[in-house]
């Protein structure tokens, strides 16, 4: 699986992923809304003049189809691809201020992840036929989306629906051999969750998620927590009774809330994925 798309490539998770996929041989498409970023990565990269850099905004569906066609074109195809690009950031309903970055969060996390994906399936449906390399797609969810948090309540449910999307897309693929991967990270020390000012268990580097996550890939599995033991808090989280989960989680501390303008550069394009 050496043609890998990734979105969101140009910092936090995405980056890391296309350093792991690069270090493996890989072409590795760049996507992402700076270019700066996505230059100064590609020129760290093994054989950088091999992976094509689109400067795009992954809400602009036009583009990205753009994009995913002319990577087609380059490799001849497509293995793995990866919706990696997105925003974490607090919202509080009350506040009138907060619905376009509801929207905006929508957009970006649960849109923008099936605009990456569709423009690849024909593609992939048609290399498994040929019985070409097998073929990924590949939703970044995260434990967020297991039970929604207070403060948060857009990125939970944002996260929430990548993971059932997927699961639905799988269905829809598995009779033609395509694998589609659900990832929830857990927390990842990335430029984003340096801004947490609350403890975060499990802390995982950029590098030894990205790893994990190749593993995952390459195996086709339906769903995973990385890392583990994340895993067994999400499992927990989902067994206990409401009652019992609003006395533990009415006071967690919140995400901080952004205008809707005012979301960091590096935040669309590669959230944290590192929930509460």
């Amino acid at each position: 699986m050496n043609r890998v798309f990734i979105t969101g490539a140009s910092s936090g998770l995405g980056a890391a992923l296309a350093r792991e996929y690069a270090a493996r041989g890989a072409t590795v498409g760049l996507v992402a809304r700076r270019r700066d970023a996505l230059d100064a990565l590609r020129a760290q990269l093994p054989n950088p003049e091999r992976h094509p850099v689109y400067v795009l905004d992954v809400t602009d569906r036009a583009a990205l189809s753009a994009a995913a066609a002319d990577f087609i074109a380059r490799c001849g195809g497509a293995d793995i691809v990866i919706a990696c690009a997105g925003i974490s950031v607090g919202t509080l309903t009350e506040y009138s201020e907060d619905l376009a970055v509801f929207d905006a969060i929508i957009a970006t996390n649960v849109g923008a992840t099936v605009a990456t994906f569709a423009p690849f399936i024909a593609t992939m449906k048609a290399q498994m036929k040929a019985q070409d390399t097998p073929c990924r797609l590949v939703g970044i969810g995260s434990v967020a989306g297991v039970r929604g948090l207070p403060g948060a309540g857009a990125y939970s449910a944002s996260k929430a629906a990548v993971r059932v999307y997927c699961e639905s897309l799988r269905l829809e693929l598995k009779p033609h051999g395509i694998a589609v991967v659900t990832i929830a990270p857990g927390y990842i020390d990335t430029p984003m969750t340096k801004h947490n000012s609350y403890p975060m268990p499990f802390l995982m580097t950029p590098a030894r998620f990205a790893a994990r996550a190749a593993k995952t890939i390459a195996a086709g599995t339906t769903y995973r927590v990385i890392p583990w033991q994340m895993g067994v808090v999400a499992k927990l989280l989902r067994l206990l009774p409401d009652v019992l989960y609003d006395l533990l989680f009415v006071n967690a501390p919140h995400k901080a809330r952004k205008a809707a303008k005012a979301a960091p550069e590096g935040t669309r394009e590669a959230a944290p994925e590192g929930t509460p």
